[in-house]
C-alpha cells in the first residue's frame, strides 16, 4: 500500500501484482538469454550480420585496438610484442574515412579506375618478390575462340611428358583405397603460349585439349604414388556454359554444381583442390631452383567467404611448406574479395578448399610439373602429420 502524494489517494498493491511483474521480467530475461544462445549457435553463414560494421571492424587490427587500450592505461604499452611501439590510429582512421592506405598507393586510384580488378587483393602471406604490382590475375574471358570451338594449332607436344608412376618405393602409409583428395578445374581450358601455335596474346590462351587439366592429372599422378588417394573432375565447365548460353563469369557457379554432385557420392573426399594459371608473364611466374625452372605457384583465397580464415591457415601452412624446401617457389596467399569478383570460389563447400594458380601463359609443362610435385611433397607432410596427430595415421600400404 501506498499513498499518491498528488492526490493523497491510497493505492494498494497487492502481492499478485508484485508476482506478475517479477515473473515478466524473469520471461523477459530468459527470452533474452535463449535468443542470445540460439544467435551464437548459429552456423557463421545463417548469423545476422552486417557488411557495414564487419567493414569496419576489419580496418582495425587486435594490435590496434590494443594500442587504444593502452593509451588509456599506460600499463597496457609494456605488454606490446618485443617493445614494439603503439600503433598509430590516425592512418587508421583515414583509411577508413577516405579509403586512402599510406601502405598501399594503389588506393589513390583504385577506387576511381574501371576495371581495377587486383585492387581489394590483399596479401595475407608474401612469398619472396611479391608485391601489389605481381599479383597473380586472371586472363580475360576466351571469348569467340572457345565459344566456336575454334582452338588453336598445336605446337611442341611432342615435348610434354605425360606423368608416369614414379619408380620410387611404395609409400609406408596409404589411405587404404579412399579418395580423399579431389582436384579439378574452373577455367578448365585455361592454356599456355608455348603450344599454341601462333598465338602471342595472354587473353587467347585458351585449348580444349592442352590446357590446366594436364596438371590436375599430374597432381593426381603424385599424391596417388604418395599414398593420398586422389581423383580428377574431368568436367569441360566452359562447353557446358556455351551449352547453357551462360557467360565465362558463371564458371565457378557451374562448377559448383559438379562439385556438390561429386561430395555426396564420395563421403571420403576431405580436400579439394581448384589448379588455374595466371595470366602474368614468365619473369613473374618462374623461378631457378637448384639449377632448374620452376613455375612459380600462388594460393588465393575467397575473402568472400565467411569462414575463408580456415582456408586461408591451410594455404598459410602450405606455402611455409614449399617455402621451407623450395624458397621462393610460392609467391604467397592473396585473398581476394573485389566486389565485382567471383570472391568464394566455392571454398565455402570445405574448409580445406584451395585455389592455386601455377605458372602463366608462358610456362611449359616440364616447369609445372616440378612444381606439382613440390606441391604434392608439401602437401603429404601436412596431410600425414595432420593425421599423425588426430590419430588416424591411416593403413599400411599393401605389400
Amino acid at each position: 500500500m501506498r499513498r499518491n502524494r498528488h492526490t493523497g489517494m491510497i493505492t494498494v498493491i497487492n502481492g499478485s501484482t508484485i508476482i506478475k511483474g517479477f515473473l515478466s521480467i524473469l520471461v523477459l530475461l530468459l527470452f533474452i538469454f535463449s535468443a542470445s544462445g540460439v544467435l551464437t549457435s548459429l552456423k557463421p553463414e545463417y548469423r545476422i550480420s552486417s557488411g557495414s560494421v564487419n567493414s569496419v571492424a576489419n580496418q582495425f587490427s587486435g594490435k590496434m585496438l590494443f594500442s587504444m587500450l593502452a593509451s588509456e592505461n599506460h600499463y597496457f604499452f609494456n605488454a606490446l610484442p618485443g617493445g614494439e611501439p603503439a600503433v598509430s590510429v590516425t592512418p587508421q582512421l583515414l583509411k577508413l574515412t577516405t579509403n586512402i592506405s599510406m601502405d598501399d598507393p594503389r588506393s589513390l586510384l583504385g577506387r576511381e579506375l574501371p576495371g581495377f580488378s587486383i585492387f581489394d587483393t590483399e596479401i595475407l602471406v608474401a612469398g619472396k618478390g611479391t608485391n601489389y604490382t605481381n599479383m597473380p590475375y586472371e586472363s580475360s574471358p576466351p571469348g569467340d575462340v572457345a565459344e566456336n570451338g575454334k582452338d588453336a594449332a598445336l605446337q611442341n607436344v611432342d615435348q610434354i611428358k605425360e606423368p608416369q608412376k614414379q619408380a620410387s618405393q611404395d609409400p609406408k602409409m596409404t589411405t587404404g583405397g579412399r579418395k580423399v583428395v579431389l582436384i579439378y578445374n574452373s577455367h578448365n581450358r585455361e592454356s599456355f603460349l608455348p603450344y599454341l601455335k601462333g598465338v602471342t596474346d595472354p587473353n587467347l590462351a585458351s585449348h580444349s585439349k592442352i590446357n590446366v587439366t594436364k596438371l590436375t592429372d599430374k597432381l593426381v599422378q603424385d599424391l596417388n604414388d604418395k599414398g593420398i588417394g586422389s581423383q580428377a573432375s574431368k568436367t569441360d565447365i566452359l562447353a557446358r556454359l556455351n551449352q547453357k548460353g551462360l557467360k565465362y563469369s558463371r564458371s565457378y557457379q557451374e562448377e559448383r554444381g559438379v562439385l556438390q554432385t561429386t561430395i555426396v557420392s564420395n563421403k571420403n573426399l576431405q580436400y579439394f583442390v581448384d589448379i588455374h594459371r595466371d595470366s602474368r608473364r614468365k619473369k613473374d611466374t618462374t623461378i631457378v631452383l637448384n639449377g632448374k625452372s620452376y613455375a612459380k605457384i600462388a594460393f588465393v583465397i575467397g575473402g568472400k567467404n565467411a569462414n575463408y580464415e580456415k582456408n586461408a591457415a591451410l594455404a598459410s601452412k602450405m606455402h611455409k611448406a614449399l617455402d621451407k624446401k623450395y624458397p621462393g617457389l610460392s609467391r604467397g596467399v592473396l585473398l581476394k574479395k573485389d566486389k565485382g569478383d567471383n570472391g568464394v570460389y566455392n571454398q565455402d563447400l570445405s574448409s580445406n578448399a584451395m585455389l592455386i594458380e601455377v605458372g602463366g601463359v608462358d610456362n611449359n609443362f616440364d616447369e609445372m610439373y616440378r612444381t606439382i610435385n613440390a606441391f604434392a611433397d608439401a602437401f603429404s607432410e601436412i596431410y600425414w602429420d595432420a593425421k599423425s596427430v588426430s590419430g588416424s595415421s591411416g593403413s599400411p600400404a599393401a605389400k
